[in-house]
C-alpha cells in the first residue's frame, strides 16, 4: 500500500499488547493514521475493541477509539506501511519470523530494549537476519508508557542509517507532547536502551534502602560511564550516551517507580527474592535477562563493569546489597570522564 502523500497518513501495525505498544498505538491514532494492534490475548483484544482500554497494562487510560486490535498477526501486518515491534526480547525473533512473509520492503522499527539470550543479538540485528530486505530502525528514549498515554511531554530517538525512514517515523509519531529526534548510531541507541535496565535495578534497590541524593547521583553517573565504556568497546559512538537514548533514558528509569526494572530492584532492596519481585511486577523486566548476558560479554571483552558484576552477585550469588556498595567504594579510582572530544 502506498501512503497518501497529500495527507501523509499511513497504515501502522504495532506488534505487542504491552504498555508501550499500546501507548504508540494511541499516539499514531491521535495523528490520524490507521492503527492495527496485534495482541496474543483475546481478552485484551476485546478490551481494546470494545472498551478502548488495555485492561491489563494501562487500565486507567482510554485509548483512541480508532485503534483496532487482533490476534491474527498476518492480518495486522499485511496491509501495513510501517510496523512497530514492542515484544519482549525473549519472544522477539519468534514473532518476527511469524510476520516475516509480510514485512518485505516495509519500514520495520524495533522498540524493544533488550538483548537476545545466547546470541547476544540486539533486536535490529535479529530484524536484519530474518527480514534482510526490510527498512530497519530503532526507537528508544525516556519513554515511560503511562506518562505517554497521560500526554506528559517527552521525547524519543529514531535511529537508522536510512534518513527517509527517520523522517517518516518523525512525521508519524511527532505531536505536541511527543518529540522525535533522529540518530544514525543505531547500535549505540539500541545498546543504551538495553543496558540502562540493569542500572535501574540497582537504583531501585538503593531507593528501597534509603540511598541519599549524593549516592543516587554517583550511582547514575558511574552507571553511565560503565555502560558507555562497554558500548564503545563494541563499536558504539560514546556521544550517543549523552543524548536521550543514553543519559535521558537512564535518568528516567533510575528515578521513577513507573520503571519495571526500578520496581524489581526496589522489591529486591526490601528483601524479596527475584521470583517474588517478578511475580509482583507481572510484566517482563528486561534488565534481569540482560544482566547475565552483559556480565559474560564483559568478561570476554575484558571490560571493567563493577556495577554489573556486583548486581549479578546480589541477584544470582546471594551477595548482600550493603557489601555491593562497600565494594564499589573500595574499587580502584579511575578517571571520571573517559571519552573526550578534542
Amino acid at each position: 500500500m502506498t501512503p497518501n502523500e497529500a495527507s501523509q497518513q499511513y497504515t501502522i501495525a504495532i506488534l505487542g499488547g504491552g504498555s508501550f505498544g499500546t501507548a504508540l498505538s494511541d499516539i499514531s491514532a491521535q495523528k490520524g493514521h490507521k492503527v492495527n494492534l496485534w495482541m496474543r490475548s483475546e481478552e485484551q483484544v476485546r478490551g481494546i475493541n470494545e472498551d478502548h482500554i488495555n485492561h491489563r497494562y494501562l487500565p486507567d487510560f482510554n485509548i483512541h477509539p480508532s485503534v483496532t486490535a487482533s490476534t491474527d498477526i498476518n492480518d495486522v501486518v499485511a496491509s501495513a506501511d510501517i510496523v512497530l515491534i514492542a515484544i519482549p526480547s525473549k519472544s522477539f525473533r519468534e514473532v518476527v519470523q511469524r510476520a516475516a512473509p509480510f514485512l518485505s520492503g516495509k519500514i520495520v522499527v524495533s522498540t524493544t530494549k533488550g538483548i537476545e539470550p545466547v546470541t547476544f543479538d540486539l533486536m535490529s540485528e535479529i530484524l536484519r537476519e530474518e527480514i534482510p530486505d526490510a527498512r530497519i530502525g530503532v526507537l528508544s528514549g525516556p519513554n515511560l508508557a503511562k506518562e505517554i498515554v497521560a500526554k506528559a511531554v517527552t521525547a524519543t530517538v529514531i535511529a537508522s542509517e536510512d534518513d527517509d525512514l527517520c523522517e517518516t517515523v518523525q512525521q508519524v509519531l511527532y505531536c505536541d507532547y511527543f518529540r522525535v529526534y533522529s540518530n544514525h548510531d543505531t547500535y549505540g541507541v539500541e545498546l543504551a536502551g538495553a543496558l540502562k535496565n540493569i542500572y535501574a535495578i540497582v537504583s531501585g534497590m538503593g531507593a528501597a534502602m534509603g540511598m541519599g541524593e549524593n549516592t543516587k547521583s554517583m550511582m547514575i553517573t558511574r552507571s553511565l560511564a560503565e555502560m558507555s565504556r562497554f558500548a564503545v568497546t563494541l563499536g558504539a559512538n560514546p556521544l550517543t550516551f549523552l543524548g536521550l537514548a543514553g543519559v535521558g533514558d537512564l535518568v528516567a528509569t533510575c528515578t521513577s517507580d513507573l520503571s519495571r526494572n526500578y520496581r524489581v530492584g526496589f522489591a529486591l532492596g526490601q528483601g524479596k527474592t527475584l521470583q517474588e519481585a517478578e511475580e509482583a511486577l507481572g510484566q517482563v523486566a528486561e534488565g534481569v535477562n540482560t544482566l547475565s548476558q552483559v556480565k559474560q560479554k564483559a568478561k570476554e571483552l575484558d571490560v571493567y563493569m563493577p556495577i554489573v558484576e556486583g548486581l549479578h552477585k546480589v541477584i544470582f550469588e546471594d551477595f548482600k546489597v550493603h557489601d555491593l556498595v562497600k565494594n564499589m567504594m573500595n574499587r580502584e579510582q579511575k578517571t571520571d570522564v573517559e571519552f573526550m572530544v578534542r
